[in-house]
């Protein structure tokens, strides 16, 4: 509910606003929020849905400075390299896109021993993860860390190596029932041939390339027309001398793809639990639109259900979600910095190692996120990264607490705080127990000077109270 004291009738525009910006992102600081407030809600989604208008991260300084980070060889600087972009993108939707496919098509480092292939697939995301689901999914199966991982590298005619085609009809588009064993060996067959430069082929080009012929180069992707299977097939009721590029036309022309996607799209930015009739709405939009992904998220955070009160704060922050959102809002690395890698280990320890899923079914969500070790490691790196006055964000919260009088009672102190936080929806319980905190020490004053530091200390106990809350770990 939204707290009652600090009346103010945009509050609930805020509100909204400040629930978009969760879900289509990491969260926004209150000056984004008012001013996107008076850009107004559809200007905003529309604005989300077009990343390439944004203003691009600064690369080169990023490189510049953080050498790990432009090399990208170890797992440690390429997750740090990624938190780094969470934190500072002006297009929080194309990062939240990225990490939506990378849950969905999930790639991991631990077997490809290639951090820096698993980040070019990132990269992927960002370019095609809101335009055509066929052009993506063609993309990815071109992509050089998923052959490696789902093993079409061993996918030969007369030998085929199934792992990719049935991987590709039951996690990434159409699910357990839609397809025949018989659907999956020709969709197999008519992958062959699609396969990268291996160790071999590049031992062969090391003089001229590389002293490292087996290893940390880009890998390439080729096709091999003399090892396609290019024999008659028949796929999902169709018979012709299909390739990969026909199958995924096939796939996604099916009902069932549709409905697959759209499903997987609500479970990740509406609800844990399934909407049938909202999930349809999606599924109608991608089979009207030929799988356009803008169009489905334009109708997806414009409809009803993504707005309705059950919805809000009923998701559990990932990982990711959680410490990239803290450490926006408290302004914190936003230079290239080397502490940035442990605020990645700290993703880590709870449960989400990104570019390192743990299956090929990605991470397990929800609920699952929050176990009794992971709570304390949740609360503990939000709780640090908010207590440090030193922040920008933190001393803008600080300042902006200052417009609402030079002495605070404990409940206008604490509703200050909520409001500065852009957190507008808290239970009864939640603010009478911070209320109750604050009233320990009676009212907050900022017409001392000469107790102007305990009253920021202060402060910086109240934001890590409230990042505690079970509210600030729901998105």
């Amino acid at each position: 509910m939204l707290y009652p004291a600090l009346s103010d009738p945009q509050r609930k525009d805020r509100a909204l606003m400040a629930h978009l910006m969760r879900r289509a992102g990491f969260g926004a600081i209150r000056d984004e929020l008012e001013s996107r407030c008076v850009l107004g809600y559809r200007a905003t989604v529309e604005e989300l849905l077009h990343p390439e208008q944004a203003a691009p991260l600064e690369e080169d300084v990023l490189r510049r400075y953080q050498i790990d980070q432009n090399s990208l060889m170890l797992i440690e600087s390429c997750q740090a390299y990624w938190l780094h972009r969470i934190i500072n993108t002006k297009a929080p939707l194309e990062e939240k896109m990225a990490l939506f496919w990378h849950g969905l098509f999930a790639t991991a480092y631990g077997k490809l021993n290639h951090a820096k292939a698993v980040v070019n697939q990132t990269n992927l995301f960002r370019r095609y993860g809101l335009g055509s689901f066929r052009t993506l999914l063609i993309e990815l199966s071109r992509d050089p860390a998923m052959i490696f991982w789902l093993d079409n590298k061993d996918n030969h005619r007369g030998a085929p190596n199934e792992n990719f085609g049935r991987e590709l009809l039951e996690l990434f588009t159409m699910g357990i029932g839609s397809y025949t064993e018989d659907d999956v060996k020709a969709c197999a067959r008519a992958f062959t041939g699609w396969t990268i430069n291996n160790a071999e082929y590049m031992t062969i080009r090391a003089s001229r390339d590389s002293v490292w012929p087996h290893g940390r180069l880009d890998w390439q992707f080729v096709y091999r027309s003399a090892d396609h299977d290019d024999t008659p097939k028949t796929f999902l009721g169709h018979t012709g001398r299909f390739n990969g590029e026909d199958v995924i036309d096939l796939i996604c022309a099916q009902p069932a793809t549709a409905w697959f996607v759209a499903s997987k799209l609500y479970q990740f930015f509406v609800a844990d639990t399934p909407d049938e009739d909202a999930i349809q709405i999606l599924a109608d939009e991608f089979q009207r639109t030929d799988g356009d992904l803008r169009s489905v998220m334009r109708t997806l955070f414009l409809a009803d259900f993504f707005a309705a009160d059950d919805v809000r704060l009923g998701k559990v922050k990932s990982p990711t979600e959680l410490v990239g959102g803290t450490a926006r809002l408290a302004g914190s690395h936003q230079f290239p910095e080397w502490s940035i890698v442990n605020l990645a280990m700290d993703v880590n320890f709870m449960g989400q190692e990104i570019l390192n899923p743990p299956t090929v079914e990605g991470w397990h969500t929800g609920p699952e996120w929050i176990d009794t070790g992971n709570l304390v490691e949740r609360i503990n790196s939000a709780a640090l990264e908010m207590g440090d006055t030193t922040q920008p964000g933190v001393r803008s919260i600080i300042d902006r607490l200052q417009t609402f009088g030079t002495v605070l009672s404990p409940a206008v102190f604490v509703d200050a705080c909520l409001d500065a936080m852009g957190q507008f929806e808290t239970s009864d319980a939640t603010r009478d127990q911070l209320v109750r905190y604050a009233s320990k020490l009676g009212d907050l004053h900022f017409d001392r000077q000469d107790s102007l530091v305990c009253t920021e200390q202060r402060v910086g106990e109240m934001l890590q109270m409230i990042v505690a809350t079970r509210e600030y770990q729901l998105a």
